[in-house]
């Protein structure tokens, strides 16, 4: 049987020198694998982590190591890594495995001769206490770079995002990332089952809900589950429902969701309006849309027609809508608890969004009925692409203005609103809501 740690570091080695998306490295990587249950979950806590404190493991490991790490061998820099990230943040792992499973892993990458230095750099810092920080080195460390090094954040992005909303909210906010991220969470769809009916065809996956519809699953594959196979509920974050939640679409309204793939808040839409009423999801490519068209299916949801279409071009063909939701390509900074690689980018890859975010809202609003409503949202927090824009839609269309938000879980929220992920233990996202006046 393959060893985790093995697929990890080697999957892992991927991730770094190509750039890749780390679910699809992970997924195409554990689906090849022959790794029972146990193993896929050591594999997956491994890779997620290591990927999720990279800066954090790289610093300590550059105290350690007598040559910069990109000099290195980049296999050998992921197993010190991999055992760092074991010694520092995997309880249940003994040092001394840590270490040994860490020398064994470079024999097993034919690196022998650079064991003895895997095991001496590992031991090594067990040795002085397995702190982050160095007492004599760190004295006069930055606050920006003390919150950079112990939440593995660059220190551009955190300077960025307290510019924004300052230092105790950003700090809280990475800090759950890293620490406090990684719950799924499902909608059951009413059409479908009824609440005892999920729990019963879960097949005994933990589940925790507040409504009878989002539930949280705590553990275990649920898309092998007869509920999934059967349209019982599809998976999205509890804030991408909280979207379809201020929307609030009914049986009587004709909706656009303009950028729909994977098609969670189409689905969402389509079951809070009973199966009936209109709903076109639109997204540019047709690999992309066929998965709208996929999981309406397995959903049973007759009223959701998928299409492709350029979000930022209008098409005069489309009629009129009494609802729109524009959930619009953005940097993904509330998600880095699920994909941390985003994290790492530079600031500079996601110069041009505001535009393209502005132009796709722009022109949805040529589609949007008088008295019809729209959702601008993203799955960020960055506020160049969040109230930047909404303010820029303001100024440009007086025919809209920002209307109130129903409540959501007994609560009230200011309109527009950026959900950190410790609000509701979802994802970041920002969400603002439009009327059409005239």
């Amino acid at each position: 049987m393959t060893d985790p740690r093995y697929l990890a570091a080697k999957l892992l080695d991927k991730t770094f020198k190509g750039g890749s998306y780390s679910n699809i490295q992970l997924g195409s990587g554990l689906e090849r694998s022959d790794l029972d249950s146990q193993g896929r979950r050591f594999c997956t806590v491994l890779y997620y982590g290591v990927i999720q404190r990279k800066i954090t493991l790289d610093y300590i490991l550059a105290r350690y190591c007598s040559k910069p790490l990109s000099k290195m061998d980049s296999i050998i820099v992921t197993i010190l890594r991999c055992g760092l990230y074991q010694i520092l943040y995997m309880d249940n792992i003994p040092d001394t495995a840590a270490v040994n499973e860490s020398v064994k892993l470079a024999k097993q990458f034919g690196k022998t001769s650079a064991s003895g230095m895997v095991n001496a750099i590992l031991r090594n810092f067990i040795r002085a206490g397995k702190t982050v920080f160095s007492e004599g080195n760190d004295i006069n460390i930055s606050e920006l770079s003390r919150i950079s090094v112990m939440y593995s954040i660059p220190e551009e992005l955190a300077e960025s995002l307290i510019k924004d909303y300052g230092a105790d909210i950003i700090e809280r906010f990475i800090r759950f990332t890293v620490m406090d991220s990684g719950e799924t969470f499902i909608r059951r769809n009413p059409l479908k089952c009824s609440h005892d009916e999920l729990v019963e065809s879960l097949d005994g996956l933990e589940l925790q809900t507040d409504d009878r519809l989002c539930y949280r699953v705590n553990r275990g594959d649920i898309i092998g589950t007869y509920a999934f196979k059967s349209g019982f509920f599809h998976v999205q974050d509890i804030s991408s429902q909280l979207c379809c939640m201020i929307l609030a679409p009914t049986e009587n309204d004709r909706v656009l969701d303009i950028c729909a793939a994977p098609g969670g808040k189409s689905f969402t839409m389509a079951e809070m309006m009973n199966g009936r009423g209109e709903i076109h999801a639109f997204d540019l490519h047709e690999k992309r849309v066929k998965l709208v068209r996929e999981g309406a299916e397995r959903l049973g949801l007759s009223n959701i027609l998928a299409k492709t279409g350029d979000a930022s071009v209008f098409s005069p063909e489309l009629p009129e809508f009494t609802k729109i939701l524009c959930d619009v390509p953005c940097s993904g900074y509330g998600v880095i608890g699920h994909k941390p690689e985003i994290k790492y980018k530079s600031l500079l890859e996601f110069e041009r969004l505001p535009e393209v975010q502005y132009k796709i809202a722009d022109n949805a609003l040529n589609y949007l009925a008088v008295g019809g409503e729209m959702v601008y949202s993203t799955c960020t927090v960055r506020k160049a692409e969040n109230e930047a824009v909404v303010l820029r839609l303001l100024a440009n269309h007086p025919e809209i203005e920002l209307m109130g938000f129903p409540e959501l879980y007994g609560r009230s929220f200011d309109n527009p609103k950026t959900f950190f992920p410790y609000e509701f233990s979802g994802d970041g996202f920002f969400i603002a809501k439009f009327i059409r006046k005239y």
